[in-house]
């Protein structure tokens, strides 16, 4: 019999210029949705992984999560 087993993701959230949140999971490339408010994203998102993991599995690999950093540049 198949068991399913919990697994954690690092999800990425954004604001984008309209508005919209963008949640992005960097353990699983063109895993992202959007919605205007957070509690609506985060339903996204958990169907939108687990959606990616039945569509495409992943590959078993622990990262650590050490942070994110805002770089200035001129454009």
């Amino acid at each position: 019999m198949f068991r399913s087993m919990k697994r954690e993701f690092d999800v990425v959230i954004e604001r984008d210029a309209e508005g919209y949140y963008v949640a992005t999971v960097p353990a699983l490339p063109g895993c992202h949705t959007q919605a205007k408010s957070l509690d609506v994203l985060q339903k996204r998102i958990s169907e939108a992984i687990e959606l990616c993991i039945e569509e495409y599995g992943f590959v078993d690999e622990p990262s650590e999560f050490i942070g994110l950093q805002r770089i200035a540049v001129e454009a």
